[in-house]
C-alpha cells in the first residue's frame, strides 16, 4: 500500500515575502509532509478590479480593499518561484503550486512542476481544464462547491484532453474558511470514489487535525491542509491554518493511522502470537476423574492456558472414556 500523499498548503501565507515562503518550506519539510504547495497567479488575470472579497477574507483582511488589490500583494513572480523550488530541493520536499490562470499554468510547466492541482474554483472553467489536461502530468482535482455532475464533467474534459483517469486524484472539500464541522460531509469522498473509480483524498479547511486523520481512516490517498508560521499574522488564510507544531502532529497521526490500517488480511499478528497459549483455553478436569469414567459436562470444563485440547473439540471429547486418572484442573488428554 502506497503512502498517503500529504500536501502542506502554504498557499498565500507567505504574505508576498520570499523569506516567509522559505520558512514555510522549512516547516513543511520538518513536519514530514511530502509536498509544500503555494499558489501561482497574476491578480490581473484572476479577478476584475471591482471584485469583492469573500466574507472570510473581509473578516481577516478588512472589507475596504478589493480582492484584486489583496491578491496583487500576494503574487510571487517567476524568480521567486525559482528560488522557492531550489529551496525545496535542498530540503528534499516536493514543490507544488496551484495555478489560477493560463499564464501561470505555462510558467509552472516551464519550471518542471510534476503534479498540477486544480482548485475548486476552476472546476467549471472549460478552457482551464483543457489546458491542464493537455500537459500529460499527474492531476489533483479539488471539488469544493461542486455537485457530482460537475465533477464528472470536469473528469470527462480532462480525459478527452489526454489525462487518463488513473493519473487523477479527486479531493473532497468544503470551500469555507474555517469549514463548519457539520458541513464536512466526509462520506461524500467515498461517494466520489464509487461514482468515478478514482483515487480520492480530502482538502481540509476545518480547525484542528481530527478530520484529515478520519479521512485517511476512510481511505483518503491524498491530504491537503493549510498551514502558517503564526495564525495571528495578517492575511486571508492564516486563521484557518495549522501552526508548525499542529502540522507536525497531523503528519505523525496520519503516518500512524496508515500503518494501523494494514493490508486487511485477518491473521494472527507477530506480536500477539506469544499470547495465544496464555489467553486461550483448554479442556480441563472440573473435578477429579477416574480412569475409565466417561467425560461429560459435569466433569470437564474450559480454563486457561491454551496448551491442551481446544474447547472447540468439546463434542469430540464428550462421551469418551478417561484414559487415566485426572486431578482437578489438570489438562484433559485423549
Amino acid at each position: 500500500m502506497s503512502r498517503v500523499f500529504i500536501i502542506a498548503e502554504a498557499g498565500v501565507n507567505h504574505n508576498g515575502s520570499l523569506e516567509i515562503a522559505k520558512a514555510l518550506v522549512d516547516a513543511a519539510a520538518h513536519a514530514g509532509a511530502d509536498a509544500v504547495k503555494f499558489q501561482t497567479f497574476k491578480a490581473s488575470n484572476l479577478v476584475s478590479k471591482s471584485a469583492q472579497k469573500a466574507d472570510y477574507q473581509k473578516k481577516t483582511t478588512g472589507a475596504v480593499e478589493t480582492q484584486h488589490a489583496m491578491l496583487e500583494r500576494l503574487e510571487l513572480n517567476e524568480l521567486a518561484h525559482q528560488s522557492i523550488i531550489e529551496h525545496c530541493r535542498n530540503k528534499k520536499i516536493m514543490f507544488l503550486s496551484t495555478p489560477f490562470d493560463a499564464e501561470s499554468i505555462d510558467m509552472l510547466k516551464s519550471l518542471g512542476m510534476p503534479i498540477y492541482k486544480i482548485p475548486s474554483g476552476e472546476i467549471t472553467n472549460l478552457p482551464y481544464l483543457r489546458h491542464v489536461g493537455r500537459l500529460g502530468k499527474e492531476i489533483i482535482l479539488s471539488t469544493g462547491m461542486s455537485s457530482l455532475d460537475e465533477i464528472g464533467n470536469a473528469l470527462d474534459v480532462l480525459e478527452r484532453e489526454g489525462a487518463p483517469r488513473s493519473s487523477i486524484a479527486v479531493l473532497h472539500a468544503t470551500t469555507e474558511y474555517p469549514c463548519p464541522i457539520e458541513e464536512v460531509n466526509l462520506n461524500a469522498m467515498l461517494t466520489i470514489q464509487k461514482a468515478f473509480g478514482v483515487r480520492v483524498g480530502y482538502s481540509d479547511h476545518t480547525p484542528g487535525i481530527e478530520v484529515p486523520i478520519a479521512a485517511v481512516a476512510l481511505g483518503a490517498r491524498v491530504i491537503e491542509k493549510h498551514f502558517t508560521l503564526d495564525k495571528s499574522m495578517d492575511g486571508p488564510d492564516h486563521k484557518a491554518s495549522l501552526e508548525p507544531d499542529e502540522l507536525n502532529e497531523m503528519v505523525k497521526a496520519i503516518r500512524n493511522i496508515e500503518q494501523a490500517l494494514g493490508d486487511g488480511i485477518k491473521r494472527p499478528m507477530t506480536s500477539e502470537i506469544k499470547n495465544k497459549l496464555v489467553v486461550r483455553k483448554s479442556l480441563v478436569a472440573s473435578r477429579e476423574i477416574k480412569a475409565g469414567e466417561f467425560f461429560s459436562a459435569e466433569n470437564i470444563g474450559a480454563k486457561r492456558p491454551g496448551t491442551g485440547i481446544s474447547p472447540m473439540r468439546w463434542d469430540e471429547v464428550i462421551g469418551k472414556r478417561a484414559c487415566r486418572d485426572f486431578l482437578l484442573d489438570e489438562l484433559i488428554e485423549l
